[in-house]
């Protein structure tokens, strides 16, 4: 059964399409062929729960569902992995509230 997921990092999100049953570590392949980084270079986090997704593990044993949002984040020159940062529609558009309701 196909399913999708969205990967995000910083301001850009890729859609993945895949199947419960597939691994981290697959999914971190296809990754690898969209933004070449090595596999062992990406970590997966399951945004809201901030679970760490383990390669050796499938989407379903990690209770991943489908449209899931994933952070990715990529592993820095000291070898630590950098923070989840995702940017959200609000931090780069003007709020309506903010001046009256006009942009």
């Amino acid at each position: 059964m196909a399913m999708y997921i969205r990967v995000k990092r910083n301001k850009t999100t890729y859609f993945i399409q895949c199947d419960p049953t597939e691994t981290i570590l697959n999914i971190k392949q296809k990754l690898h062929t969209l933004i070449d980084q090595p596999v062992n270079d990406q970590c997966l986090i399951l945004v809201g729960s901030g679970e760490v997704l383990e390669d050796s593990k499938t989407l379903a044993d990690q209770r991943v569902e489908n449209d899931a949002v994933v952070a990715l984040t990529l592993r820095k020159d000291d070898n630590e992995f950098e923070d989840v940062n995702i940017v959200q529609p609000k931090d780069f558009y003007p709020s309506r509230d903010a001046e009256g309701g006009n942009w």
